[in-house]
């Protein structure tokens, strides 16, 4: 299965809780995720802010999941098909892109 996730789903992964089983199926190899740079760029951001006090080491894990495991994919149309948060619209692009299956959020317009 080819899968697009959120940063919202990544972050509470990586806050413990029931959504951490989405990295633990991620890290062995249950599904290929597709990011796009864009898509890395906000997970990254996201995950350094200190509210949500991610170790360094965490931090330097999941990059390593992402580039093993990860299919990086340059999406070549752009959509604006999202107006209420255009910033998901790279969700979508990759999607497109990647040929994924679904995209998982928490957002309902995703």
């Amino acid at each position: 299965m080819r899968v697009v996730i959120d940063t919202n789903i990544i972050i509470s992964s990586y806050l413990g809780g029931a959504l951490e089983v989405i990295l633990k199926e991620f890290r062995a190899g249950k599904f290929k995720l597709i990011v796009s740079k864009a898509i890395a760029d906000e997970y990254f951001g996201v995950l350094s802010r200190p509210k949500f006090k991610i170790e360094h080491e965490e931090f330097e894990d999941f990059a390593a999941l992402l580039i093993s495991k990860a299919e990086f994919v340059a999406p070549n149309e752009k959509i604006t098909i999202i107006q209420s948060d255009p910033s998901d619209n790279k969700f979508l692009e990759a999607e497109i892109e990647g040929k994924a299956d679904c995209i998982i959020s928490g957002d309902s317009h995703l």
